[in-house]
């Protein structure tokens, strides 16, 4: 037809990927008074004493728990930060992250 272009223009338009999520894990150690655990999960993950409590006991009973999931670097910053804490208390204290599924 006269007049009409008859080529199509596609547009692409880029997709932005959410950052993904990892999750920061409280390990179970023997050693560390479950005061010191609440204590921590209050300060660093702004928890309730309940919350903080249901975490600590989830961690002795199961071995770990998940603590709560942030991008990398958040999860990153906060499991240091927490584990940093339990050292200057003389407690041997871990938290570590892995990716969430």
């Amino acid at each position: 037809m006269p007049g009409y272009d008859t080529e199509f223009k596609t547009k692409t338009r880029s997709k932005v990927e959410r950052p993904k999520l990892h999750k920061v894990i409280l390990l179970n150690d023997d050693y560390t008074p479950r005061e010191v655990v609440v204590v921590i999960l209050k300060s660093v993950f702004r928890m309730n004493e309940a919350a903080a409590m249901k975490v600590m006991l989830t961690a002795h009973q199961k071995g770990s728990c998940v603590v709560a999931v942030f991008t990398k670097e958040i999860a990153e910053t906060k499991a240091s930060e927490a584990t940093e804490i339990g050292r200057q208390m003389n407690c041997p204290l871990t938290f570590t992250t892995e990716p969430e599924e």
